[in-house]
This record gives C-alpha cells, sequence and structure tokens, in this order.
C-alpha cells in the first residue's frame, strides 16, 4: 500500500489522525495533515482505507505500492 496527501484538499477536521495515528499527523502550524509513512505495515491498512473514507476534502489517496520486487 502507498498512501498519497494532497494538502491542498485538505481542511484540517482530523480525523485521518484520528483513525490512523500511526500513519498521520497534524501540523501545529496550520492544522494540515501529514504522512508519517507512506508505506504502512499490512496491520494498518484497514484504518488508513477508513481514514481515506472519513477524509472531508479528499485529501487522501490510497493505491498499491510500486517498485521493484
Amino acid at each position: 500500500m502507498q498512501v498519497i496527501l494532497d494538502q491542498d484538499r485538505c481542511c484540517s477536521s482530523g480525523q485521518c489522525v484520528l483513525t490512523a495515528p500511526e500513519v498521520f499527523g497534524q501540523s501545529d502550524e496550520d492544522g494540515l495533515v501529514m504522512l508519517r509513512r507512506s508505506d504502512p505495515e499490512p496491520g494498518l491498512y484497514a484504518d488508513v482505507r477508513l481514514a481515506a473514507a472519513l477524509c472531508p476534502g479528499g485529501a487522501i489517496t490510497v493505491g498499491e505500492a510500486t517498485g521493484t520486487p
């Protein structure tokens, strides 16, 4: 899994941080989402997908990890 953020779409609701704090953080300066881990471990996949679904700004995109085996 790869997580991609579009901070321009972030509305600082913090739902992602509440849902998956291991993966998402929130800036103290402007409240925008920060990515702690762009490639979370499999045990966090469900939380990351839920965070993306709950994001009111649609700032979180979840995709397949890319790279060489």
